[in-house]
């Protein structure tokens, strides 16, 4: 979303760069360049200018110390304020009362409908709650039906009333609903429109009023700009919602709404949406965002990831299976459908310092392992379980039966056996100890 902004910023502390001092005229100059970055990113002009008005002032009152250059220390004074920017610490969401009442409010074409599936997800899966959705969005044609369908996806009940055209009578029986059923989140998903009408703010005023939500979430689509802060202000004033909620996060625009939101509404970003996967929900932080802004990647989001899907029995398994030298495609396979499960492909890759930026015009989609998967599942069982078992005619069958050519199934076939040969060396202590010592007896290592 970002990579705009992350390239102008690049180029504004080139300026910098060579530089054996901070003084007013070269900071003047790289500040002026974040401005305007920050402009061409569609953050609001006060926003932009007083936070360059700060970091310049904090610029001009540092001593460069000799181990760090003036560009390395405008970059920290700038990540550190984007990051203060954006709300300095992540907020979470308050789970109180019993049960807890959650509002989502939004304009139509948001995503509040699908979030409000995301955040069940994200409740049930990684707080142990029991949510229901209730379906308050009585004027979308198949806004109920979206819902049902979501609901049904990610194994959540919904609570609907299709003859009742009245969304405060509606949400007060899916709170009485959930109290009968034993759920402790209640989500409720109101209507929308294409543009902020008095209907629809007094219809939203008026569930807000009746059910006394402990939280107000506002969902507004990062793509629309400057018209999302507006759009935030109006809410708020009617709502005074607690947070704000930034959907389609992994879109091709500028992203000057997550920078800008915070300090016109003065309410923090809870969660944004990276993607149309269910799981495709993140907390906000701002410092990581910051990190990412400014091309650092986003190690601890990557590492959270990848625990998620970190089985401790199946690792120690597999441990046992690589020390014995038995790792098969089956096990091969299994780690892929693992990173798979872990997001957006080019999205992990962005997360890794340096390698999201080097790789950002990469054709990188989540079909980049499609044709492994259909390799290995064109092998038979036996195969998959024998790797040294591939002869050259069950390789030529294997290729013809998933579409590719006997070059990529080769390919393949070696990358796994030199994948192979590294784990085993890895597993092994004693063949670690010795790769140590070779590398220590290299020209310049260890000396």
């Amino acid at each position: 979303m970002f990579d705009s902004l992350s390239d102008k910023l690049e180029r504004a502390f080139k300026v910098l760069k060579g530089q054996g001092k901070i003084s007013e005229i070269n900071v003047s100059e790289t500040v002026k360049e974040i401005r305007k970055a920050l402009l061409d990113a569609d953050v609001n002009y006060k926003v932009a200018k007083q936070f360059t008005d700060t970091v310049k002032e904090k610029a001009l009152g540092q001593n460069v110390l000799t181990s760090i250059s003036p560009g390395q220390l405008l970059t920290k004074i700038t990540h550190d304020e984007l990051a203060s920017l954006m709300g300095g610490e992540s907020t979470d969401i308050k789970l109180t009362g019993n049960p807890t009442v959650i509002l989502m409010a939004g304009l139509q074409g948001s995503g509040k409908t699908t979030f409000s599936g995301k955040l069940a997800n994200h409740l049930k899966n990684k707080r142990g709650k029991k949510p229901l959705l209730v379906a308050c969005d009585i004027y979308r044609p198949a806004a109920i039906d979206q819902l049902h369908v979501l609901g049904e996806q990610i194994g959540v009940d919904v609570f609907s009333d299709r003859e009742n055209k009245d969304a405060v009578s509606i949400a007060q029986k899916g709170i009485a609903h959930a109290k009968l059923n034993g759920n402790s989140v209640v989500i409720i998903d109101t209507a929308g429109r294409l543009a902020v009408d008095e209907q629809m703010m007094n219809e939203i005023a008026a569930v807000k009023g009746a059910v006394n939500p402990n939280e107000i979430l506002f969902v507004v689509d990062a793509m629309t700009g400057q018209d999302a802060v507006n759009t935030a202000k109006t809410f708020n004033e009617r709502l005074n919602f607690d947070g704000v909620v930034l959907t389609k996060l992994d879109g091709d625009t500028r992203g000057g709404a997550a920078l800008s939101i915070l300090s016109v509404v003065n309410k923090p970003i809870k969660f944004v949406g990276t993607g149309e996967k269910m799981d495709a929900i993140d907390v906000f932080h701002p410092s990581r965002m910051a990190d990412r802004i400014l091309g650092m990647g986003d190690v601890v989001t990557l590492v959270e990831r990848a625990q998620e899907q970190y089985n401790v029995e199946e690792a120690r398994k597999l441990q046992k299976k690589i020390a014995k030298n038995q790792f098969t495609f089956n096990d091969f396979l299994s780690q892929l459908q693992q990173i798979k499960k872990m997001g957006n492909i080019k999205d992990l890759v962005g997360m890794i310092p340096g390698v999201g930026k080097a790789l950002k015009n990469a054709d990188i989609n989540d079909n980049a392992f499609t044709s492994i998967e259909a390799i290995i599942h064109s092998m038979t069982p036996f195969e998959r379980e024998n790797p040294d078992s591939l002869t050259g005619k069950r390789r030529e069958r294997i290729a013809k039966g998933s579409g590719t050519t006997i070059q990529d199934v080769n390919r393949l076939v070696k990358q796994f056996d030199d994948t192979r040969k590294m784990m085993k060396m890895m597993g092994n202590k004693e063949n670690m100890a010795k790769m140590m010592q070779q590398m220590k007896n290299m020209p310049g290592m260890g000396r």
